[in-house]
């Protein structure tokens, strides 16, 4: 199994379009720095791939991997599917970049799937441009793509909704510590494993709570790219960007009591994190949070890198 990071960042990327704040200065200072959304690139087989998340970057995403690109024939592409981990705009609005083509296989969990349908009305906008094939997300491993040694399964970390479907009986558990009693699987991890090899990855860049389910599938993993949005928890407020807590954001900090951090640090797996915001100092690399991580033997993702499993 071959995983390949597109982008790392959370909403808005690094920098930011209407953002002045210090990460986002110094990304456009120094454009080495710039970071595109949180996405990632999974080979199912020798000619096909995944995207996990259809993020507003797809098409630099794709461009700037040549793994992706099409060929020989016109139109013939290696992009076999998208595999989404909620229904963030964040996460979609690149689907529409893919109405080009003539199918689009989607595997989403239900909630996603309804949200998508039903709210977004992305089945409407797209089919007279291209089939959708929707394939359902759930706990039970399921071959990425038919044949393929690869398997993949949803774990649920939050009952989090996209701010368009808010609305509704379990939406309560939107966000912040509510967000531990989720009714439906709004937002998962997911668990990568190649039966060949028996390599394990897990993939979770919005991480509200810590389930159970979550901890035993990073405990047998090889390899953890997680959410790092935040570095501690008051961070959103502090930048002045929101009055809520990271938490209160549905993002679990890195630092600080409760943060991921002390958690993954005793785990066997290679352990990154992933959908950094441009208020965490972690943008910078010169920050002396990357050494704090780093005796942790935790790291940042870089884009471009290629995790072989």
């Amino acid at each position: 199994m071959l995983l390949k990071v597109l982008g790392t960042a959370a909403g808005g990327g690094v920098p930011q379009w209407n953002c002045a704040c210090p990460g986002c200065s110094g990304a456009r200072i120094h454009p080495d720095r710039r970071r595109r959304h949180a996405s990632l690139a999974v080979r199912a087989d020798d000619d096909h791939w995944y995207l996990i998340n259809a993020t507003p970057d797809l098409a630099d995403q794709i461009e700037s991997t040549p793994a992706l690109h099409p060929g020989p024939a016109a139109r013939r592409t290696p992009v076999a599917g998208v595999v989404l981990t909620d229904a963030e705009l964040d996460h979609t609005l690149g689907l529409a970049r893919l109405r080009e083509a003539d199918r689009i296989e989607i595997l989403a969990t239900g909630p996603v799937r309804s949200a998508l349908g039903d709210r977004a009305r992305l089945d409407d906008v797209l089919t007279p441009y291209a089939e959708l094939v929707w394939r359902e997300l759930g706990p039970r491993p399921v071959p990425l793509r038919e044949g393929s040694a690869v398997e993949i399964s949803a774990v649920p970390v939050s009952g989090k909704r996209p701010r368009y479907a808010a609305a509704g009986p379990d939406a309560a558990a939107g966000s912040g510590a509510a967000a531990t009693a989720y009714v439906e699987p709004w937002v998962v991890a997911l668990r990568l494993r190649d039966r060949r090899t028996g390599g394990t990855a897990v993939y979770a860049p919005a991480l509200a709570a810590w389930p159970d389910a979550f901890q035993a599938a990073i405990a047998e993993a090889d390899h953890v790219l997680l959410d790092g949005t935040f570095w501690d928890d008051d961070e959103p407020r502090r930048s002045g960007f929101s009055t809520r807590t990271a938490t209160g954001m549905g993002h679990l900090p890195i630092a600080g009591p409760g943060g991921t951090a002390a958690r993954l640090a005793p785990l066997a797996a290679r352990c990154c994190y992933t959908h950094i915001n441009n208020t965490n100092p972690l943008v910078d690399p010169d920050a002396p949070e990357h050494k704090r991580l780093a005796v942790l033997g935790l790291a940042v993702a870089a884009e471009g890198m290629e995790i072989a499993l």
